[in-house]
C-alpha cells in the first residue's frame, strides 16, 4: 500500500521510521516547495501533489495548516484521511470551538472576535484575565495576547487588528478570546478511531511547557478517573468528526475536572513517547488507521516520559549510559527554539522512570535545559 502525508517533516519522518516493516510505502507532499519527496530523504523528490495523488492508495496529513486549495484536491480524490473538515477544524479555532460545544465537551468560556465591537463584547461577557489566541496559524504560544488589567485594552486591539488585516491566509483571520482558567496543570491524550468507529485512547500524559513549546511529556497510569474523562472526550470528538486517524486534545486540569485546550487531527508531539512506552506507536496506529488495518494495542507497558531537544544539534554522549533511553533526531538544520529532535526514557515503574529523568537533567547543558532540568527535580 501506498501513503502519501501532506507535510514533509519529522512526524511524516517518524510515521515513515514506524511502518518499514508494514511493507508500506511513505511519500511526503512538501507544501513549501509543492514537490513530492521522500521523508527519509528529501533530497529525493518524485513530482508534483498530482503526481503524490496518482501514487497513493491513501493520503493523510502531519499538521493541520494546509491551504483548503489543496485539501479540496486531495479531498476530491477519495483518498483523504481524515477529512478535509477534520484537518480544518484543527486548524482553526473557530471550528473547534463551535465542533466543542456541539459534542458537548468542556471547555473554557470564550467569544469569537472579527471586529472591535465582538472586542468589546468578550470584555464585557468574560472576566479579567482573558487570553485572545489567533484563529488560524497560531501554534507554540504564537499569535496570542494577555489581557490582565484594563489599561491594556486599546493596546491590545490594536495590535490585533492589524494582526487581522495583514494575515495572509485563504481564510480570512479572526480571533478567539477565551476566560484564562487557573489550572493545576496540563495535560494531554492521544488515541487513534478506524473507518469501522473502533476508538483506542493511550494514557494521558502530564506535559511541561518551556517559553509557551512543549518540552517534557511523562505518561504513568496513576489516574484513572481522568483517564476516562479524557477518553470519552476523546470519543465524542472523534464520533463527531466522524475521524480517522490519531487524534490529540490537550486539557486543563481543574480539579477533577479536564476542559479542552485545543484539538490536533494528527500524530502529536505529547504522544512521542508511545515509540518506547506502548506496543504499538501512535504514528503504526495512525497509518493502520488511514490504511484500514486493525488498531495496535494503545496500553502502556512502561512509564515512559518524553523531553523534547530545542535548538540543540549535538547532546554530551553519557546520555546513552542511562538505561532504557532513546534519542530520535529529526536531521533538521539548527535554528534557536527549533524542535531538533527529542528523547525517549522509561523505567520499570514511576520511581525508576523519575531516577533516570534525574540522570538525564544532571547531563543535559544546563544553559538549554535549565526549566527542564529544574521541572523534572520538582517531581521527586
Amino acid at each position: 500500500m501506498n501513503v502519501l502525508v501532506l507535510g514533509a517533516g519529522q512526524l511524516a519522518r517518524m510515521m515513515a521510521l514506524a511502518t518499514k516493516p508494514l511493507n508500506i510505502t511513505i511519500r511526503a507532499y512538501d507544501v513549501g516547495s509543492k514537490t513530492v519527496v521522500d521523508p527519509l530523504a528529501l533530497d529525493n523528490s518524485y513530482g508534483d501533489l498530482n503526481d503524490g495523488i496518482a501514487f497513493a492508495d491513501v493520503i493523510t496529513a502531519e499538521f493541520e495548516h494546509i491551504d483548503h486549495d489543496t485539501l479540496a484536491i486531495c479531498e476530491a480524490s477519495g483518498k483523504l484521511k481524515p477529512s478535509a473538515q477534520a484537518i480544518k477544524t484543527g486548524g482553526d479555532r473557530r471550528l473547534e470551538k463551535a465542533l466543542l460545544e456541539a459534542a458537548g465537551v468542556a471547555n473554557a468560556p470564550h467569544v469569537i472576535i472579527a471586529d472591535k465591537a465582538d472586542f468589546d463584547r468578550a470584555i464585557e461577557t468574560l472576566s479579567l484575565p482573558i487570553i485572545f489566541k489567533s484563529a488560524l496559524e497560531g501554534y507554540d504560544g504564537k499569535g496570542q495576547w494577555r489581557l490582565k488589567d484594563m489599561s491594556q485594552a486599546n493596546a491590545i486591539w490594536d495590535d490585533m487588528a492589524n494582526f487581522i488585516a495583514e494575515a495572509n491566509t485563504s481564510v480570512a483571520q479572526g480571533i478567539v478570546a477565551e476566560q484564562m482558567i487557573p489550572f493545576d496543570r496540563e495535560v494531554s491524550m492521544v488515541g487513534a478511531r478506524d473507518a469501522k468507529g473502533n476508538t483506542f485512547a493511550y494514557p494521558i500524559t502530564e506535559n511541561h511547557h518551556t517559553n509557551g513549546v512543549l518540552s517534557v511529556s511523562i505518561a504513568t497510569n496513576e489516574h484513572e478517573a481522568l483517564q476516562q474523562q479524557a477518553a470519552l472526550a476523546f470519543e465524542k470528538v472523534a464520533d463527531a468528526l466522524d475521524y480517522v486517524g490519531v487524534l490529540a486534545i490537550e486539557f486543563f486540569h481543574v480539579g477533577d475536572k479536564l476542559l479542552v485546550n485545543e484539538i490536533a487531527p494528527r500524530v502529536h508531539n505529547s504522544g512521542h513517547w508511545t515509540q518506547q512506552g506502548a506496543d504499538c506507536s501512535q504514528f503504526e496506529n495512525h497509518i493502520r488507521a488511514v490504511c484500514d488495518l486493525p488498531l495496535g494495542s494503545s496500553e502502556l507497558v512502561r512509564p515512559t516520559a518524553m523531553v523534547n531537544v530545542l535548538g540543540e544539534d549535538n547532546l554530551p554522549q553519557e546520555i546513552f549510559t542511562i538505561p532504557s533511553l532513546k534519542m530520535h533526531w529529526y536531521g533538521k538544520t539548527k535554528r534557536a527554539g527549533r524542535k531538533m529532535g527529542h528523547i525517549n526514557v522509561s523505567g520499570s515503574d514511576k520511581q525508576v522512570l523519575l531516577e533516570r529523568l534525574n540522570q538525564l537533567a544532571d547531563i543535559l547543558p544546563a544553559e538549554a535545559f535549565s526549566d527542564i532540568q529544574q521541572y523534572v527535580r520538582s517531581l521527586g
